[in-house]
């Protein structure tokens, strides 16, 4: 069943505050709790709500380092590779991408030390051929809830 209007509501009204009950979502589009249960239900089972989370201040916890890593890997191996990378803890967002590499990574970091260890250990990976990693200097937004 396709995403209504109502339905982009309710999701929009969960992403501004996930703790927020039923009631007050209802209250606040003016329909039936009931309704408003109904569709949440529907769209977690259809897994267009995968999971209920917080959002966090990733600096305020010590991670004061963001990196972005290009990826080239051997052909035939980058789904292998990406899955593997996705494990590492420290690893935020893995990205098939177009153009001269194939893949993206996202990760934070509490010092250099750990971003050294995380670029090597990318380096030692099989097939992993070539990386080439950025720092992010300022976070302008960093926001993946769409609205």
């Amino acid at each position: 069943m396709p995403v209504d209007e109502l339905d982009r509501k309710i999701l929009k009204e969960l992403l501004e505050d996930s703790r927020r009950s039923y009631r007050e979502v209802a209250r606040r589009l003016k329909v039936a709790t009931g309704t408003i249960v109904k569709r949440v239900k529907r769209m977690e089972d259809e897994g267009v709500i995968r999971n209920y989370s917080i959002t966090v201040d990733h600096e305020k916890l010590g991670y004061d380092l963001t990196a972005i890593t290009e990826i080239t890997v051997s052909k035939g191996r980058l789904l292998e590779m990406e899955k593997e990378i996705a494990k590492i803890p420290l690893t935020c967002a893995v990205y098939d991408v177009t153009g001269l590499t194939d893949a993206m990574i996202i990760a934070k970091f509490r010092g250099r030390d750990e971003l050294s260890k995380f670029a090597k250990n990318l380096l030692s990976l099989p097939f992993v051929e070539r990386t080439n990693t950025r720092v992010v200097l300022t976070t302008v937004k960093e926001d993946f809830r769409l609205h």
